[in-house]
This record gives structure tokens, C-alpha cells and sequence, in this order.
């Protein structure tokens, strides 16, 4: 990772003046929320174990009939531990042992609700296109090993726990899916969300390992509001984002795995856009470190074959649905980013600007039915003259 920048904030705060940094930051941010106070324990264990811990605190109007719902959310970004090349088993190993440590820091930080990155137990090696070791990863999202340690993990800190994996439904085939496990905080598994739209673009060939997903837009209600997870491409379809709200959703996870040269310029706009136009929050989850493969791929572009994707840029961050967001984590490390949120000001905003009042469904599902007919014909009015 050298070379690389850190951090947006680290290099707005080393060049701009302090007197104009707040209005920078107000510019960029829609507003500064003041930071959580990082309890010594965990940042303890951030120091030892080197990972970043930042946190935020969003708040909602007080109201007079009804009492803040106050939430800690978290999100975890990391790179990989072991080698590429190392065994199976030892590489989730490692990640389950790096997790878990970053998963107690989120406890002495107070998360009610914490969401790994996409796939994490295993490095994003869908690019190869090879099956194997890679198909070795998959699990059962109702009782693999890693479903049982967030089962632990959330039954020992009374914390939700959004664990997205690489899954192997047994039932039907043993077929692969890009599945999130969703544990409750009693340890129970809730339930699972599979990712409903896949890339084909670039090193991004996942329709190789695994298809669109079936589970639709479900939500989940937890002790701690209703979630719902976005799994990382879905998150440049504004319809995806969409349904996630119409069924309730008040915070919705994007677990993502993603690499500068590719989509570095979208990262910030889109979950923030998502939060705005559905009147819910986000969490942008990004991996981050250059994973290295053991042979080479090429991309179909003509350039020479390579053995990685590239930099996966972190920069978590998570967005508001009064349009503001929290600064982003490194580009460069390994973190932990904690969010106090009030899930009042999902109702405040629709109150404020109108929008699930105003966006027209009806109108759309006649258009959308039309539009996917075989024989349909854009209303498009041409100038004949």
C-alpha cells in the first residue's frame, strides 16, 4: 500500500487552515457531528492490534411526545492476514481471530448492531475465476463455523451481528450465493439476505461463482430497528435502494469489496444519495489492502495478466438521512467505525421533505410493466417536421 493516500480528512486537516477547515468539512459533511469518546479499553486493543477506531454521533430534533431512539451502529473494514497461497483453514482462522478482536472492541464502544465487510472470511478472490481453493470458503449460513462464532460473539456482547459470507446451500444443490447472515442479539440466527445484482466488469467476474440472488428485499426487525443489507454492487441500482425502504428499512448495510481504479468516485455519493432519497441511514463498508493471488488472470482488456484487483480503498463511512455523513476511515488501515444514531430522524425527514409522499409508485409500475414487455415502444415524441 505504498503510495497510497491514507485519507481524505488526514489530508484536508494537513493542508487547509484551520479557520477554514470547519466550513470545508460543513461543505463536504452537510455538517460536522461532534466524535464519540474511544472508551480506554478499546483503544487498548485498537493500539496493540493497529486498526483505527473513529466515532461519530448523529442527532435527531427533540421531541415532545416522543423519546430519542438511540442506536450504536458499527462497521468493520480490514485486509486479509494470511497469504493467498497459505491453507484454507488458515486463512479463515486468521480472519476469525482478527475479527473477533475488532468485534470486542465494537462491545467496549457500546454497538448495538455491527456489520462486517462483504465476504469476509476469505480474500475477494473471485477475480481468479479459478474454483479452486476459493469454493472451499463457502459455508452454511444456517450453522457453518462462521455462524457459529458470531453466534458467540453476539450472545457475549447483546449485539447484532451482519456476517456477509460466500454460502453453500446444501439444499438446493450445494450452489453458491453471496449471502449476509443476520445473528440477533440473543445469538439467534435471524435470517439471510442474498446480493441481488452482480458486476461484469473488469476483474469483477463473480457470475462465474455464483448468480442474482432470491431473498428479494427482506428486512429485518431487530431489538435495535429494522435492517436490511445491500450487498456491494446492488448499491449503483437506485431501485434496490428503493425497495429496502419501502419495506421499513431504517438503517441498511452496503458491505462492498471494491478497488480504486474502478469506482472510487462513486463510493461517497452513492449510499450517501440512498440515505436521502429513502429517509434512512447507510453504512458504506469497504475492504481494504492489495490481495495477491497465487497465479495470473487477465481482464478481457488487452492488458497484460495480473495477480491482483488492485487497492481496495476502505473509506467506510456512514450517511444520514438529512443528507449528512460521518468522515470515511482510512484508505490505507484497518478500522472500526462507530455511529450514534437517532432513528427518529428517518421519521423527521420524511416529514421535512415529502418524499415517500410524493414518489409516485403507481406511476412507476405502470411504466416499469410496460417497459419489460417484448413489443414495448418508448413513449418517444419526434419531430416531423
Amino acid at each position: 500500500m505504498a503510495g497510497e493516500l491514507v485519507s481524505v480528512e488526514q489530508c484536508l486537516d494537513s493542508h487547509i487552515p484551520e479557520q477554514e477547515l470547519k466550513e470545508v468539512k460543513r461543505i463536504l459533511y452537510g455538517c460536522e457531528h461532534p466524535p464519540l469518546t474511544i472508551p480506554e479499553n478499546a483503544d487498548k486493543l485498537s493500539k496493540k492490534h493497529n486498526f483505527e477506531i473513529k466515532g461519530y454521533r448523529i442527532s435527531a430534533a427533540p421531541e415532545e411526545l416522543t423519546q430519542p431512539r438511540i442506536v450504536r451502529v458499527g462497521v468493520i473494514q480490514n485486509s486479509i492476514v494470511a497469504e493467498t497461497s497459505a491453507p484454507v483453514s488458515a486463512q479463515r482462522a486468521a480472519l476469525h481471530q482478527k475479527i473477533t478482536r475488532m468485534t470486542e472492541a465494537a462491545a467496549h464502544c457500546g454497538v448495538n448492531v455491527l456489520c462486517y465487510q462483504e465476504a469476509w472470511t476469505m480474500p475477494f478472490a473471485f477475480c481468479t475465476r479459478e474454483k479452486q481453493p476459493w469454493c472451499e470458503f463457502a459455508e452454511c449460513a444456517e450453522s457453518g463455523p462462521t455462524t457459529q462464532l458470531c453466534q458467540e460473539l453476539a450472545r457475549k456482547y447483546n449485539m447484532v451481528i451482519v456476517s456477509p459470507i460466500l454460502e453453500r446451500d446444501h439444499i438446493h444443490g450445494d450452489t453458491l450465493w453471496n449471502t449476509a447472515v443476520v445473528i440477533s442479539n440473543t445469538g439467534y440466527y435471524l435470517g439471510k439476505s442474498r446480493k441481488n445484482h452482480i458486476p461484469r466488469v473488469g476483474d469483477f467476474n463473480e457470475s462465474t461463482y455464483y448468480l442474482e440472488g432470491d431473498t428479494g428485499h427482506v428486512v429485518f426487525q431487530t431489538q435495535f430497528g429494522r435492517i436490511a443489507v445491500n450487498i456491494c454492487y446492488g448499491r449503483h441500482h437506485p431501485q434496490n435502494w428503493m425497495m429496502y425502504g419501502i419495506n421499513g428499512a431504517e438503517i441498511v448495510f452496503n458491505p462492498s469489496a471494491t478497488v480504486g481504479g474502478l469506482s472510487e468516485p462513486l463510493w461517497g455519493i452513492e449510499a450517501r444519495n440512498a440515505a436521502i432519497a429513502n429517509s434512512y441511514f447507510t453504512c458504506a463498508i469497504n475492504r481494504v489492502g492489495t490481495e495477491t493471488f497465487p497465479n495470473e488472470f487477465t481482464s478481457a482488456d488487452g492488458k497484460p495478466a495480473h495477480k491482483d484487483f488492485g487497492h481496495f480503498y476502505g473509506s467506510s463511512y456512514v450517511a444520514a438521512p438529512d443528507g449528512s455523513r460521518t468522515p470515511g476511515l482510512s484508505r490505507t488501515h484497518d478500522g472500526l467505525l462507530v455511529c450514534e444514531m437517532d432513528l427518529n430522524l428517518c421519521r423527521q425527514m420524511k416529514d421535512r421533505w415529502g418524499f415517500r409522499m410524493t414518489q409516485r409508485l403507481d406511476l412507476y409500475t405502470g411504466s416499469l410493466s410496460a417497459a419489460i414487455q417484448p413489443d414495448y415502444q418508448p413513449p418517444v415524441v419526434k419531430d416531423m417536421c
